[in-house]
């Protein structure tokens, strides 16, 4: 009996045994199947649930007028996320969030049950609402450092500057065509969490901070408020619907204040119509009136045995060509080449233009810019119209003469009578001259180009000469002329096609263009004003606005006035004789 009941035991050892046995392998058969054959997988999927990766993105860089003050700037902000799946109670979350950042009860519900991993509540919050969300203690909320855009002078040069969108990246202006620039580099960091979801280590940055580079434009503040300020109040005095103005150095096509009014602030874009956003000065073509007198002058100087004493008979303020009758404002008899661009006769500048041919009007007008690109540094450059001569009727030829038929944009009109100031050579506009590291050290400059001579040297110098003429008493351009300065130039008023495709009576479109001084231009300056009110001519509307923004601009410029370099030179002169 008490053998049976030990065979017994034993056998219950054995099986116990054997069970173990063979639990035991198989628990170490699976242990090294995972080990051997799954344990990448295994790994990767541990790490997946304790390790996270964030994007870092480097501080963009900032954007300098040419004398280094800040016109655009990176600062640190916070946005706000969630992480949904550790939000206990998602309704009561939704109702606080949806109250403290005033937004749809719905949409910040549909944030927190979309079901992703992570989702923005805010982007770039203030200081305000930072301060009520971590007063919540909500589970799941995070706070991740970001920087914000920042433009310290609000609406000064907008346009020209642009924005950036909440990634960061340019949406107009510099910002969006120097993007590649101005953008930091993208890095990634790697955070681990714990079982709560916790972030508690992370990799050390790299040694780069990753900034983008920093830009210097061409641009001068104080040029830029100058400008700003005259264009704001001749368009609000006259009541225009717009306007725009430009300020550039004609020896090297920098550009150093490019003004439009109404203008935008970039720091809350939002607020503002998207057409406000543009620049209008790059992208919108306009019919540019007698100011293109200027270059129906430097065709016939430049091809033709004209002479700026050649007369035309002017036909008493009506001349017939074919079906249409061309008109002047005032009634002219006999008038010299000179005059007739002194008084802005249409008639004189269509003979004229008559006189050169569609041919060589066409070659001279492409020679100086028009109807192609000037390249310049700026989103969406219009290249305006200037149809190929085959195209022209004989009221074409003359429409064109007295600037109708043809358009511009307020850059191509500037860059081509900067050319006539720089002795017949065409610049390329620029609004960037360099950019650098954080440092200073200039990493790229952009260098002033030479695109080509317009026209000779003789013959900008005529032109010089009759543009001055247009400031003398009887010029159209009296109400531009300087004091201290010499000044050259050339009023404008176009009509503007209405909707039916005919030429308004009660829409124009007044400006102003010249250079100063005329013995060494320093400067260039258009003004348009489009729509104005009451007055309409160039030489009532704009000539005036030209005269603020250049002498104020010689001054602050330290261009010498030539009254007082006369002044200092009798006194040299005098003190020599003893």
């Amino acid at each position: 009996m008490k053998a049976r009941k030990s065979n017994f035991t034993r056998l219950r050892i054995l099986l116990v045994g054997v069970t173990f046995a063979v639990g035991f392998a198989v628990i170490g058969g699976k242990a090294l199947l995972l080990q051997l054959y799954q344990g990448s997988w295994l790994s990767q999927k541990a790490s997946d649930q304790v390790e996270d990766s964030l994007k870092a993105v480097g501080k963009r860089g900032a954007i300098l007028d040419r004398r280094g003050r800040e016109m655009a700037v990176s600062i640190d902000a916070t946005s706000i996320a969630v992480r949904p799946a550790q939000i206990k109670d998602v309704e009561s979350a939704a109702r606080d969030l949806a109250s403290i950042f005033k937004r749809p009860l719905p949409e910040v519900r549909k944030k927190l049950t979309s079901g992703k991993p992570f989702v923005w509540v805010k982007r770039q919050a203030t200081p305000k609402e930072l301060e009520v969300v971590r007063r919540l203690r909500m589970p799941g909320i995070e706070f991740v450092a970001e920087s914000s855009r920042f433009y310290p002078n609000r609406t000064l040069a907008a346009q020209v500057i642009g924005f950036t969108g909440m990634d960061g990246r340019g949406l107009e202006g510099v910002e969006f065509f120097y993007d590649s620039h101005l953008r930091g580099t993208d890095t990634s960091v790697k955070v681990l969490r714990d079982a709560l979801g916790n972030g508690f280590q992370s990799e050390p940055p790299a040694d780069t901070d990753g900034s983008g580079k920093n830009l210097i434009l061409t641009l001068d503040q104080a040029v830029q408020f100058i400008t700003e300020t005259a264009l704001n109040e001749a368009v609000e005095s006259t009541r225009a619907r717009s306007g725009m103005a430009v300020v550039m150095e004609p020896k090297t096509g920098a550009i150093l204040a490019l003004a439009l009014a109404p203008t935008f602030n970039p720091n809350a874009y939002d607020d503002f119509k998207k057409p406000v956003w543009r620049n209008r000065a790059i992208t919108d073509p306009f019919e540019p009136g007698s100011t293109l007198k200027i270059f129906v002058a430097a065709a016939a100087l430049e091809f033709s045995s004209l002479s700026p004493k050649t007369t035309f008979n002017c036909e008493n303020g009506a001349y017939r060509i074919g079906k249409y009758t061309v008109h002047d404002v005032h009634r002219y008899g006999v008038l010299s080449l000179q005059d007739i661009i002194k008084f802005s006769s249409n008639i004189g500048a269509a003979k004229i233009g008559e006189k050169v041919g569609p041919e060589k009007l066409h070659q001279t007008l492409r020679q100086f810019g028009f109807g192609q690109k000037t390249g310049i540094d700026g989103p969406s450059e219009t290249t305006g119209l200037l149809m190929l001569p085959k195209q022209w009727a004989n009221i074409d030829t003359a429409a064109i003469s007295f600037g109708h038929g043809i358009s511009v944009s307020a850059v191509q009109l500037i860059t081509a009578v900067s050319a006539i100031a720089n002795d017949g050579v065409l610049m390329k506009p620029r609004i960037v001259q360099a950019a650098t590291d954080k440092q200073g050290q200039v990493l790229q400059q952009f260098p002033p180009e030479e695109v080509r001579r317009a026209i000779s040297r003789q013959t900008a110098q005529t032109l010089k000469d009759i543009l001055q003429s247009v400031m003398l008493p009887g010029g159209t351009g009296v109400q531009a002329s300087l004091e201290g300065y010499t000044a050259a130039g050339k009023t404008g008023t176009a009509r503007k096609v209405d909707d039916s495709g005919q030429y308004a009576n009660d829409r124009h479109v007044a400006s102003f263009i010249g250079f100063a001084p005329v013995e060494n231009p320093q400067i260039a300056v258009l003004v348009v004003i489009d729509e104005p009110r009451g007055q309409v001519y160039g030489g009532a509307v704009a000539a005036p606005v030209f005269k603020k923004i250049t002498q104020s601009t010689l001054n602050y410029l330290n261009v010498p006035p030539r009254n007082v370099t006369e002044k200092l030179r009798v006194s040299r002169d005098s003190g020599g004789q003893g």
